[in-house]
């Protein structure tokens, strides 16, 4: 009796300490932010030095291996424009983790997890995708390729490595342009958002969806008439919020931010984030 005593007390200290060390794995002054969308979120403007300035509480999860960066898939790094692949360009998720840097308490870091693709329906991010992909142009099939196929399937792994080291806290989408005028959308992106969840083991609901809106009429958006539509998501998710891009200066093209428009479409989901999270 006295034998099987000990080896209980052994078993149970085991089991503490790998407990402990699973806790203190993950640290909850990380929070987490998966963002996905099309080249808006994937980030379009040349970026410039003050992109390029680390933040050592702003981090990302490098979603692609990159050579010219020194950065290594599934690793984290200091969050420095580019945060996608690895020749994209500066967009609205450098400015949200750095808002949030520069407003919360000074022991929570922020970190980013941006798969995003270029000229892309919402389709792609859907579990069905492969014959969205497979009629694509070869331009989208490569950049696709650079996920293994898979972009979901990517952003959801990365997820999974976040979840061990922080707690995510939240999702932010830019996407629509190749969606523009698609009654069906919101309901797309609701489906996304809950296999998102799911995969994740999170709980319905749980986590704040950002959306931001195309570039505005104002500024010569060739996607404007799809801002109405973006705004009808928090009536099919209720933890689904938007913010403007009114003003958020625009290039000649008229689907794309520029530098300074990123900048503040960033601060401006970052600020929204902010009040989500009661500061």
């Amino acid at each position: 009796m006295r034998k099987l005593s000990k080896i209980k007390i052994m078993l149970l200290t085991c089991l503490l300490l790998n407990y402990g060390l699973t806790a203190s794995a993950q640290d909850e002054n990380f929070y987490v932010f998966l963002s996905f969308g099309q080249s808006n979120m994937e980030g379009f403007a040349k970026f410039e030095e003050q992109d390029t300035i680390k933040d050592e509480r702003f981090k990302v999860l490098q979603a692609v291996d990159c050579e010219n960066l020194g950065r290594e898939r599934g690793q984290w790094y200091p969050a420095t424009a580019p945060l996608t692949r690895c020749h994209t360009g500066l967009g609205p998720a450098d400015y949200f983790g750095r808002t949030l840097t520069a407003n919360l308490p000074k022991d929570i870091k922020i970190g980013i997890i941006n798969v995003s693709v270029g000229g892309t329906r919402i389709e792609l991010f859907e579990k069905n995708y492969e014959e969205y992909v497979a009629s694509s142009p070869d331009w989208l099939q490569n950049i696709v390729k650079e996920y293994d196929g898979d972009p979901y399937g990517r952003l959801i792994e990365l997820a999974k490595i976040a979840q061990n080291d922080g707690v995510i806290k939240g999702i932010l989408l830019h996407q629509g342009e190749s969606n523009t005028g698609d009654q069906t959308w919101p309901f797309k992106v609701k489906g996304v958002y809950e296999n998102i969840l799911s995969d994740l083991g999170l709980e319905p609901d749980s986590l704040p969806l950002i959306a931001g809106e195309m570039v505005s009429e104002a500024q010569g958006g060739k996607c404007a008439s799809m801002n109405p539509l973006i705004h009808t998501l928090p009536t099919v998710i209720p933890n689904a919020y938007v913010v403007s891009s009114a003003e958020c200066d625009a290039v000649e093209d008229g689907l794309h931010f520029s530098a300074a428009g990123y900048r503040e479409l960033g601060k401006r989901y970052g600020m929204q984030m902010l009040a989500l999270l009661g500061y």
